[in-house]
């Protein structure tokens, strides 16, 4: 399998691509061509094109969640491509998302679409329900996680709006995909709002093959040091062999991670090109 990071929060080693707050994985496993997440701008269409990656001919189209720095190149994509494949997505992707920014003070955080807007372009939603749900033999969508521990707290500052109320984004439209390789489970996440450790426990009780690398982001950008020993311990406990952080995990969370892994260890920035 190959995944090719078409944009991330960090520049590539040339800097001849653009880069942004969000995330974007090209993947291509089993003759099948998935795309993980848009990234917020588009930009990762720019980036494919100057990295020579074809985006016509795609099986899926993964987001993992309804943020807009995941969500917000679908836009672009509905004006600048003839074909836009099926859409996988959480049962709840739809819902209005916002972010606290003061006292009583909210900004809209999520999609810059509506499902009619998806719909009106003869283009297949497949919202997954289950906790596991296969694609292919090999390619798997998880979602739901329950804690699995007491150091993963959830985000105070992520919010739904249901009519005129503000109530806590539990993130129960978070999937995350897992590929079996000859070497164990490949699971690929985007922000990991639900907490990096929750989703990997989950995963690792509801399918009997070693987790054996982690790519995409680790949201411990806020976390304390506390949290990010807790999560590196946790990783080494799962026997997990590579990890290939980006987005949302946050220098010192790099850092440490770093540390732990060593040479098994990937800074996935924008332009880079796993092969496993």
């Amino acid at each position: 399998m190959k995944i090719i990071t078409l944009i991330e929060n960090n520049p590539d080693t040339e800097n001849r691509l653009c880069f942004e707050h969000g995330l974007s994985m090209l993947i291509e496993v089993e003759e099948k061509r998935l795309l993980f997440d848009t990234g917020k701008s588009g930009d990762f269409i720019k980036n494919a094109k100057t990295l020579g990656c074809d985006l016509h001919n795609l099986d899926y189209l993964v987001i993992s969640h309804g943020h807009y720095d995941h969500s917000g190149g679908i836009p672009t994509m509905l004006q600048e491509m003839d074909r836009i494949p099926t859409l996988v997505v959480g049962s709840t992707f739809f819902k209005q998302k916002y972010k606290k920014t003061g006292e009583n003070e909210y900004k809209f955080n999520g999609n810059s679409f509506q499902e009619n807007d998806i719909l009106n372009h003869n283009i297949k939603i497949h919202k997954v329900d289950k906790a596991v749900e296969y694609l292919t033999d090999h390619i798997i969508i998880f979602r739901g996680f329950p804690k699995s521990n007491e150091f993963e707290k959830n985000d105070s500052i992520f919010y739904l709006k249901k009519n005129s109320l503000y109530i806590k984004d539990e993130f129960d439209d978070e999937i995350a995909l897992g590929i079996i390789t000859d070497k164990g489970l490949v699971v690929v996440v985007g922000c990991s709002h639900v907490g990096i450790v929750n989703i990997l426990d989950t995963i690792a009780a509801s399918i009997k093959i070693p987790i054996y690398a982690v790519i995409g982001g680790t949201h411990l950008i806020a976390a304390d040091d506390d949290r990010i020993e807790e999560t590196v311990r946790a990783l080494k406990r799962l026997d997990i062999k590579m990890m290939a952080v980006s987005h949302c995990t946050g220098e010192r969370g790099i850092q440490q991670i770093k540390e732990a892994f060593g040479d098994n260890f990937i800074m996935n920035h924008t332009g880079n090109i796993i092969e496993i």
